[in-house]
């Protein structure tokens, strides 16, 4: 699968965002080591603690298809859905991914209708707390 295809699908995973509270659509596209492609959107809650970001629900949703190998990540974002700048991981979405992705997993953040930057986990999330370090 290419970037681009996979940065389309994760703009058109924006659609389907539910952000009543604030009005940021971001949607993802995973890329598996399969070939599948499990796409997500940011779920919003009115006591806020409970909101699932769109990359978390990508990966979830993998996980609990069984899938466990993965390559790539694209991740769309902006107000009211239009995309005006990068959009990246939050925090916890990175934690999520040092948890089942390699250092050298591609996050792929759009910043624009067909433009996006590359990077690496371990660029965005330097020093991570993994599984490696619990076995």
């Amino acid at each position: 699968m290419t970037n681009e295809k996979l940065v389309a699908l994760a703009i058109n995973a924006m659609d389907n965002a539910y952000v009543p509270y604030s009005n940021y659509r971001v949607g993802a596209a995973l890329l598996t080591q399969s070939g599948k492609v499990y796409t997500g959107c940011n779920i919003e809650n009115a006591s806020y603690s409970p909101t699932v970001c769109a990359e978390r629900t990508a990966i979830f949703k993998a996980v609990s298809e069984g899938e466990r190998k993965f390559v790539k990540i694209a991740v769309a974002g902006g107000k009211n859905g239009e995309i005006s700048g990068e959009f990246p991981p939050c925090g916890v979405c990175r934690q999520v991914m040092a948890e089942f992705c390699e250092d050298g997993f591609v996050i792929l953040v759009v910043n624009g209708a067909n433009s996006f930057t590359e990077y690496k986990l371990s660029d965005i999330l330097p020093f991570s707390f993994n599984p490696k370090h619990i076995k």
